[in-house]
């Protein structure tokens, strides 16, 4: 969990972001576990694994919302742990 915020929080700060899509790069999961794509003037996440399944489109502003959401649970969480969560960027 902690890889996949690191690089959602790279991507939402990225200067791409809002344009390009996510395809999530895991050293420990296969490419394509995770993705974030552009449809219909919204935003939908599936996966490479699942091709014909992907959620109902969301506008940018509720994807943002989500991904800092799971941002602060995943840094709480890692805090919890007794591990500094500085390796998580905040959004």
């Amino acid at each position: 969990m902690a890889e996949l915020a690191y690089h959602l929080a790279r991507w939402i700060q990225s200067p791409v972001a809002g344009q390009e899509g996510f395809r999530f790069d895991s050293m420990q999961a296969d490419t394509g576990l995770i993705r974030i794509a552009g449809h219909d003037g919204g935003w939908r996440i599936g996966s490479d694994f699942a091709p014909d399944f992907w959620t109902s489109p969301v506008a940018w502003d509720v994807l943002v919302v989500e991904i800092k959401q799971f941002d602060r649970s995943v840094r709480e969480g890692v805090a919890a742990m007794g591990i500094e969560p500085s390796f998580v960027p905040e959004i």
